[in-house]
Order: structure tokens, then C-alpha cells, then sequence
């Protein structure tokens, strides 16, 4: 037999109970209290109608006139009856000034002593009081009648408290169908409202919901990815440890709008775009993101969420993967054209001709060799010189002619572990191709790099021979998704950012001029900071 152990009541049914409950205690206490109230004020009521009931006989001359003759009682008891009917009360009771009955509405009292109190009447005053006589518990009013100065009889009028009952009961019956409408009423509405609020919080109850909360908080910084979630004013509503470490935001951020953030512009308007974002790639000072962007909507435009991805080291890695490729494609190029020499010799050799044979080869040698020989005699350093020797023969194979100036001296050991051959091999070489892709189809297409050490600085330099850059794109030409060329599958526009943001990591300086006979230059000064620049040029 299965025990089956009941769900506990979901946050919104709790919700409903409570304020059922609220309701009902608000509508039983009001009932109550106007209950007591309109008992209090049928009491009050009734006690002025009495009093108005007692004067009104109290004036008239004709109980004075009777009160005068031998038998009041035969005058005005007709009279008394006459008034309890046309006034609406219980009974009316004339008495002497000793309290002894005249007038009664049951005959068989008349002559009795009047039961309760008349000695502040026989003072000359009018009051009220709730007295017990013989007819039950009234409310009445006793008065005095006035034969000039002197006082010649009593006047009671009352109303039983059971007819003050009967009559405040009535209204408690229309009072208790008006609460009733009105508990009915906010039993309505409080089921609407938790009907909406079941359907937010998807009839979870509040330990579940508390317990989704600590499972949300836990994810939220446990992800490694950075979380962003902004409202429908762009403002951060969450952001996790992560998202404050890739986008370099320090203090409470939440509530605050994207654009104040002093993120980069790129990245701030993929942020405030209402379009979908997928695999975006943005920089920000020092790291490379990938940026996706999903908006929210119920109806209507409730927030985004985006995530962010960092790929700085990813990218870094794509560099030197690129620039290792362009070294096999480099080296390739050049054993075909070995090859291609090497039959050259072998035919000279079969032919006969030795001496042409021996001439050729040893001028294809001494070529590579002064290439070669020309660069390592201007940069010394491994890693550069490297580059520098596979660029060359990149470019070659793209008819353009890429040249070490003679003002260029760079010697192996200067440079400092604070700048990685990595981040060298990223500036120089996106800088290279970008001058190669400038410089190709122009007239004597050349691209001249130099690089040399001054004044405690890392010079790099690069010119080339193509259009140059529009002047009022001297700032624009280093932003993420700036480029002048056709759009390639991977996008375009990012070496540059990339060469900005690793100089600027290492505190350095990156500008673009034109150079000398036309194209474009850009120069790098990256600070030497643990190694002064001895040996380079002063």
C-alpha cells in the first residue's frame, strides 16, 4: 500500500487562504461592530422618542385639567392608550407625585406604584434611564408635569428593549447579507489575483521557490561564462562574478544603464541593440569577447539576457596558428621554387654546361642568403626575425616587395619578459598584413618595416605603398569591425583592434600617418620596463 504524502500548499494557495481568512475576521469584525453601534443608537434613538412621547403629554392642559378632578384615572387613561398607539411605544404611565398609577396599559396595574425611579422628576428634571418594570426591560423617560410652580404628576413613556432588539436585528439581517456579498466579493477577487500570481510562479509553493532561488544563486557563480540580464530600460538587473570580470565593472552595477558603464562603444551598442546577437566578437581594454544577445519577451519587450565568452587566449592562439600556417605556406612556396631550380641545375649538368650549372645555383644561394643575412643583421631577435623571413616570402608570392629598412637594430636579449613574443608576434604581424593588403596592385608595391630600440622603447614601424588612411579616419581605422576590404568569411576588421588592445595592455602608444611617397605608416612604441634599450639606437 502506497502512502502517499500531500503536496505542501503552493505559495499562491497559502496566499488565498490568508487572505480569505483576513477577509472573513475584516467583514465578522465590522459586522460586530456596527451591530453594537446600531444597538447603541436604536437605544438612543428610542430614549429621545420616549422623552418626546413624556413632554409632549406633560404640556398638554387636558392632563393638568384632569389631573385636577376626582378621578384622573377616567380622563386619562382613554388618552394614554390613544398616545401609545399614535406614537409608537410600549406604554405611557401617569402618575401622582408619590408614583401611584393613573394610567397603565394593562388596567389591573393601575393604582399600583410605579417601578423605577422618578426622584430627579420630583426635582423638576426630564431623563432616561433602561429599567425593568412590568412589562419586561424598556427604555424610558420620566417627566414632570408643571401646575405653575408646583408639581402635580408624573409622566412615563418607554419602549421595550425586546421591540429595540426587534428592530436592530432587522438591520443586522440586511448587515449580514451586505458582509456576505462583500466576503463573496473579495473571495472573487482574492482568487483572481492568486490565479495570476499560480501562473507566476507556476504553482510552486514557497520552499520550492526558495529552494529554485539558492539553486539560481549557485549557478549563477558557479558559471565561469560572464551572465548579463538587463530590464527594459537597458539597465543591469544581474550580472555574475564573471560578467564583472570580463567586462572590468567594479562596484554595485545593478540598476545602473549599459551606456554608463564606460564599456567600449562596439560592445555598448551590441548591448543596447533590440536585435538578436550571436558569436559577436567585441574587445574590450584587454580581452577578447565573444558576445551573444537574446532579448526577453512576454507580450512585450521584457528585458536580454547576454552572455559573454572569453576568447583573448583563444585568439591569441589563432594568431600564432595563422602566422605558423603563413610560415608552412612560406616554406612550401619555397620548395617548389628549390625544386623548380634544382631541375634547372640538373638539366644544365645533363646538357653539359657545369660551369652555367655551378653560376646559377650559387646565385640563387647568395640571393636567399643575403635575404636572410639582411634581416638577422637588422633583428637579431629570434621570434621577430622569424616572422619577418616568412612575411617576406608571403609577400612575394603576392607581388609585393617587403624590405628591412637600414635604420632598423634590434639585438637578441633586449626584450623584457613583459613583452611576450606572443603579443610581438600579434602587433607586427597584423600590422604586416594589413600593409600587404594595402600595398598589393599599387605601383612597386613595398611594405618597409622598421624596428629598433630608443629612449627605453620597443619602435616598431610600418609603411607601406598603397592609397594611405583618410585622415578623419585616423581613430576609427584601430575600432573592432572598421575596414576598408571585402568582407571575408571570418569578418573583418579585428587586426587592428587586436594590435590596439595588446599595446594598450602593455602601456605603449599605436598612430597612423602617411608615409613618405604615399600609403600609410602606423608606428608602436612599447616601453621597456625591465631592461633599458643599451645597444639600440640612440
Amino acid at each position: 500500500m502506497r502512502i502517499r504524502v500531500p503536496r505542501p500548499r503552493s505559495l499562491a494557495g497559502q496566499l488565498f487562504a490568508v487572505q480569505a481568512v483576513l477577509i472573513a475576521v475584516l467583514v465578522a469584525g465590522y459586522a460586530l461592530f456596527t451591530y453594537v453601534s446600531d444597538r447603541n443608537q436604536a437605544e438612543d434613538a428610542a430614549g429621545r422618542q420616549a422623552m418626546a412621547v413624556a413632554r409632549s403629554i406633560a404640556d398638554s392642559p387636558s392632563v393638568r385639567e384632569a389631573i385636577g378632578t376626582s378621578d384622573p384615572t377616567a380622563a386619562l387613561q382613554p388618552y394614554a392608550l390613544r398616545v401609545m398607539r399614535d406614537t409608537d411605544v410600549d406604554f405611557v404611565t401617569i402618575m401622582n407625585p408619590r408614583g401611584i398609577r393613573w394610567t397603565h396599559p394593562d388596567p389591573n396595574q393601575i393604582g399600583g406604584r410605579f417601578l423605577g425611579h422618578i426622584e430627579p422628576a420630583l426635582r423638576g428634571q426630564s431623563f432616561t434611564e433602561t429599567y425593568t418594570g412590568t412589562l419586561g426591560p424598556s427604555v424610558r423617560a420620566v417627566t414632570p408635569v408643571h401646575d405653575g410652580p408646583r408639581i402635580v404628576g408624573l409622566v412615563s413613556a418607554g419602549i421595550r428593549v425586546e421591540a429595540i432588539s426587534e428592530r436592530v436585528r432587522g438591520q443586522l439581517t440586511a448587515l449580514i447579507g451586505t458582509a456576505g456579498g462583500a466576503l463573496a466579493l473579495g473571495a472573487v477577487g482574492t482568487y483572481v489575483i492568486n490565479a495570476r500570481l499560480r501562473r507566476h510562479t507556476h504553482g510552486m509553493n514557497a520552499a520550492e521557490l526558495s529552494r529554485m532561488h539558492d539553486y539560481h544563486q549557485a549557478a549563477l557563480h558557479a558559471v565561469r561564462e560572464g551572465l548579463l540580464m538587463l530590464d527594459g530600460q537597458y539597465r543591469v538587473a544581474l550580472i555574475n562574478d564573471g560578467g564583472r570580470e570580463l567586462l572590468g565593472v567594479i562596484g554595485d552595477v545593478v540598476g545602473r544603464s549599459v551606456a554608463d558603464l564606460g564599456l567600449p562603444a562596439p560592445l555598448t551598442g551590441a548591448l543596447l541593440s533590440s536585435e538578436q546577437r550571436v558569436d559577436e566578437v567585441h574587445l574590450t581594454a584587454d580581452r577578447v569577447l565573444v558576445v551573444n544577445t537574446s532579448p526577453v519577451s512576454g507580450g512585450e519587450r521584457r528585458g536580454t539576457v547576454v552572455t559573454l565568452r572569453d576568447v583573448t587566449e583563444l585568439q591569441s592562439l589563432m594568431g600564432e596558428l595563422d602566422s605558423e600556417r603563413g610560415f608552412t605556406q612560406a616554406l612550401r612556396s619555397q620548395a617548389h621554387e628549390a625544386a623548380n631550380r634544382l631541375h634547372t641545375v640538373v638539366s644544365l649538368i645533363e646538357l653539359g654546361r657545369a660551369e652555367e650549372a655551378v653560376e646559377f645555383a650559387t646565385a640563387e644561394l647568395e640571393l636567399a642568403q643575403a635575404l636572410t643575412d639582411q634581416v638577422v643583421a637588422a633583428v637579431s631577435e629570434p621570434v621577430l626575425a622569424a616572422l619577418l623571413l616568412g612575411k617576406t616570402a608571403q609577400a612575394n608570392e603576392r607581388g609585393v616587395e617587403l624590405v628591412v629598412s637600414e635604420d632598423s637594430g634590434l639585438d637578441d636579449g633586449l626584450l623584457p619578459p613583459s613583452l611576450p613574443a606572443r603579443d610581438l608576434v600579434t602587433i607586427l604581424g597584423n600590422l604586416i598584413d594589413n600593409a600587404v593588403d594595402a600595398a598589393q596592385g599599387s605601383v612597386r608595391a613595398r611594405v618597409t618595416v622598421t624596428a629598433y630600440t630608443a629612449g627605453g622603447e620597443l619602435v616598431l614601424r610600418v609603411a607601406d605603398t598603397g592609397e594611405g588612411v583618410d585622415p578623419g579616419h585616423a581613430e576609427l581605422v584601430f575600432q573592432r569591425g572598421f575596414t576598408t576590404k571585402p568582407a571575408g568569411p571570418g569578418g573583418r576588421g579585428l587586426g587592428l583592434a587586436l594590435v590596439r588592445q595588446a599595446v594598450h595592455r602593455h602601456g605603449g602608444t599605436l598612430s597612423v600617418a602617411g608615409a613618405h611617397g604615399g600609403g600609410a605608416e602606423f608606428e608602436v612604441r612599447l616601453p621597456l620596463r625591465e631592461k633599458a634599450a643599451a645597444g639600440g639606437r640612440e
